[in-house]
Order: structure tokens, then C-alpha cells, then sequence
């Protein structure tokens, strides 16, 4: 069979694959741990629910505009508005299906072949992925201090003539580090000065705890013309537990978004009408299921961070947003997907290689599940890998017996 370059050079979404495993595992009546999802547990708010019964029973379901309906469009600004203090109007925002699709429309408009794109490891598993689909190069950049937080020095040091974007996710997937705001207003300052597009994916900005401050990277902005190249992503999928509603959206110049739009109606046309109803029932509905969500992420991620520290042997840089913690394991085995795999077949419970995100060693283990499930989720994980561990585990009515050091 005949490929493409770019097809060859494509691998599978290794997120999407660890949900497709765990469905099937679940299918079989298998009872299997999944500490490696990304989507929160709680339902989507009931203004979702409510606007989109009533669109559907009113049997008007038709063709949306390609860059989003007025009333959606409406519900961008006021988001826009409400969370970053910065007035746009209709022609700066558009609306996708899924974070996810904005991203990748963005940077096809954007990108040329052989084009660099930087951003910080570890990274979201698509980013890469995502950038080769458009015939350009993706460029990781570790943190040189040993940290999940990046410095401009490490940006400027892997600045070449080819870079073209920059792509910033704070609170970062995978490791929950939320980037301070010295360094924010240095990338804004920074793209500015070398002509850069700076991504800016927004997606869990809302999911910070404690005292933690979310940084707004308008506030840094000395270019407000429509030659700007900030682009900011968001959506509804994290903070208001509607990942399978597939909203998400834009904001840029109008120069950009007519030309993200022309490419989206070759692609998808509009998104559905009736998703896009029930994103602006959640955007201009009462939030109090965001701010609960919140509350229960933090609770869970202090189950989790315990369960870590008793974990001999474990290192973890404790996460200030998202519900991810990316923790080191390169103690017990550096092979980050044959770890993975250990814990799945020995003991049941799903992880996310860390290689997936750029650094082996580590795993990313997801706190958006049960309280239970985290807990019982580490004691297995800790009954595989400590070597002084009992000889048998029960799992429920199944005896797990180790036969290997």
C-alpha cells in the first residue's frame, strides 16, 4: 500500500488508544484502574443539558456558519471577556469542534513546510504529531533546571530563522505546572520582538488550585493591531466536563480566523448546532459546576500526592492545575511504556507512558476519577513494584499471585 510521507510519519493518538484499551478491558468484565484519562467524571451542567433538549425538540437542527453561530460567537466574547479582560469582536473568534481541531486549523494556516514550531517538554502527545501533519518541525525544549517549568532562555536557545510558533500550555498535560507570570510576559515580549505566532493553549486555565495565579497573556500584549499573532485556544471540554460535546474555539487576529475558517469548511464545515447549544447554555449559564469541579480536583489531587509520598522510591513535582500528575518512576524501570504495560497486564491499572509526553521515567497518572479508584489504583501499582511487598493481592474475588522480582 502506497503512503504519504506525512501518513507514514503519523502515529496513533497514544491517549485515545489507552481509552479504546480500557473500554474493551471494561467490556470484559476485567477490573481494571484507569489512572490515565483526561476527562473529568461530573456531569456537564445542567444549562448545557437544558439548551440542548430544547433545540432538539424543536427539530430545527441545520448547518451552522463555518466559523460558528452569532449566538456562539457572543459566548466566546463574553468568555473572552469575563476571563481575560480583553474586548473582541465576532470577526477575532471562531468556533471548532474540539480545542483540538482549532489548534490544528491554526497551525495550518500558519505553517509552511519545514517551519519550526517550539514548545516546552513535556508536552500534550498531539503537539508533534499536530505540527509533521502540517509538513513542519516540531522542536521540544527541556527545561534545563530539571523542573516542568521553562525559562525564555530555553526558548531562545532553540530559536533558529525557521521558527515560526510557539506553543504554550499552562496548566501543562502532562505535568500540571502552571508557568509563573515572569514567564509569560517574557514569551508575549519575545514572540513580539521576533515576529512569532504564540499558541496559547488555555484549555485547563481554569483548573488552578490553592493560591495559584493564572497568568493573562493580554496583559503583556503591546500589539493590539490585527498584525497580532497571539492566538488563544480554549473549549469546553475540561473545566465544564463536556469532552464529548467537541466545542472548542479561537481568538486572533481577523486576518487569521476568516483564513482558519476557509480551511474548516473544507475540512468539517460548521459544528454541530446542537453541541454548539449546549456550549453557550455552559459559557452563559451559572458556573457553579466549574468552581465544583475545581474543588473536587483539588481534593483528589491531595489523595494523590499522599498516596506518592508514601510511595518509596516515587519523585513528584506536586501539580498546581489541570488533574494530572506527572510523576518520575525511572527508579523501578527508564522504560516508560514497558512500565506501563507491566502495571496493565500484572495488576490492571492504565497509565500514560511518559515518553508519549517527551520525558521517559515518568508516568502521568490522571486524578479526575473516584477518590477509590486513585487509592486502590497506587496500592496495586506500589504491590507490582515494591519487591517486599505480600506474595498475593486480591482484586475483589481474584488472587493475584507474583511470579516475578
Amino acid at each position: 500500500m502506497s503512503l504519504s510521507l506525512i501518513a507514514r510519519s503519523i502515529g496513533a493518538s497514544a491517549t485515545l488508544k489507552l481509552n479504546e484499551t480500557f473500554s474493551i478491558l471494561k467490556a470484559k468484565g476485567e477490573p481494571v484502574i484507569h489512572l490515565g484519562g483526561g476527562e473529568p467524571k461530573s456531569k456537564a451542567p445542567i444549562d448545557a443539558i437544558t439548551a440542548i433538549s430544547s433545540h432538539l425538540n424543536s427539530g430545527e437542527v441545520r448547518y451552522a456558519p463555518v466559523d460558528g453561530s452569532i449566538d456562539m460567537k457572543k459566548a466566546i466574547i463574553r468568555y473572552t471577556r469575563e476571563n481575560y479582560n480583553r474586548k473582541v469582536e465576532p470577526e477575532h473568534v471562531i468556533a471548532s469542534s474540539g480545542a483540538k481541531q482549532a489548534l490544528m486549523v491554526a497551525l495550518q494556516a500558519i505553517l509552511d513546510p519545514q517551519d519550526e514550531v517550539i514548545f516546552p517538554t513535556p508536552y500534550w502527545v498531539s503537539y508533534p504529531e499536530m505540527v509533521k501533519l502540517c509538513g513542519a518541525i516540531p522542536i521540544p525544549v527541556t527545561p534545563e533546571d530539571g523542573t516542568f517549568t521553562p525559562r525564555l532562555k530555553d526558548i531562545e536557545q532553540n530559536y533558529t530563522s525557521y521558527t515560526k510558533a510557539i506553543i504554550i500550555n499552562s496548566p501543562n498535560n502532562p505535568s500540571g505546572a502552571v508557568y509563573p507570570e515572569s514567564f509569560i510576559r517574557d514569551i508575549v515580549k519575545f514572540a513580539e520582538e521576533k515576529s512569532l505566532y504564540l499558541i496559547m493553549d488555555d484549555i485547563y486555565h481554569k483548573l488552578v488550585f490553592g493560591n495559584t495565579d493564572m497568568p493573562n497573556p493580554y496583559d503583556y500584549v503591546t500589539d493590539f493591531s490585527e498584525n497580532s499573532k497571539l492566538i488563544i485556544i480554549n473549549g469546553v471540554s475540561k473545566a465544564y466536563a463536556m469532552t464529548g460535546f467537541r466545542i472548542g474555539w479561537a481568538v486572533a487576529n481577523k486576518n487569521l480566523i476568516e483564513v482558519m475558517a476557509n480551511i474548516q469548511g473544507h475540512q468539517t464545515s460548521g459544528t454541530s448546532i446542537l453541541l454548539q447549544k449546549a456550549a453557550i447554555g455552559a459559557i452563559n449559564g451559572v458556573q457553579t459546576s466549574v468552581e465544583s469541579l475545581r474543588t473536587t480536583l483539588e481534593n483528589n489531587r491531595k489523595v494523590l500526592v499522599q498516596q506518592i509520598k508514601a510511595f518509596e522510591g516515587l519523585h513528584l513535582i506536586e501539580p498546581k492545575g489541570t488533574f494530572y500528575a506527572f510523576v518520575d518512576f525511572s527508579s523501578y524501570d527508564k522504560d516508560s511504556t514497558r512500565l506501563s504495560n507491566f502495571l496493565l497486564e500484572k495488576v490492571r491499572v492504565l497509565t500514560m507512558p511518559g515518553v508519549e509526553f517527551g520525558m521517559e521515567g515518568y508516568l502521568r497518572l490522571s486524578y479526575c476519577g473516584s477518590i477509590k479508584d486513585i487509592i486502590e489504583g497506587i496500592e496495586r501499582i506500589k504491590w507490582a513494584l515494591d519487591p517486599n511487598s505480600p506474595n498475593e493481592l486480591y482484586i475483589g474475588e481474584r488472587k493475584l499471585v507474583r511470579d516475578w522480582n
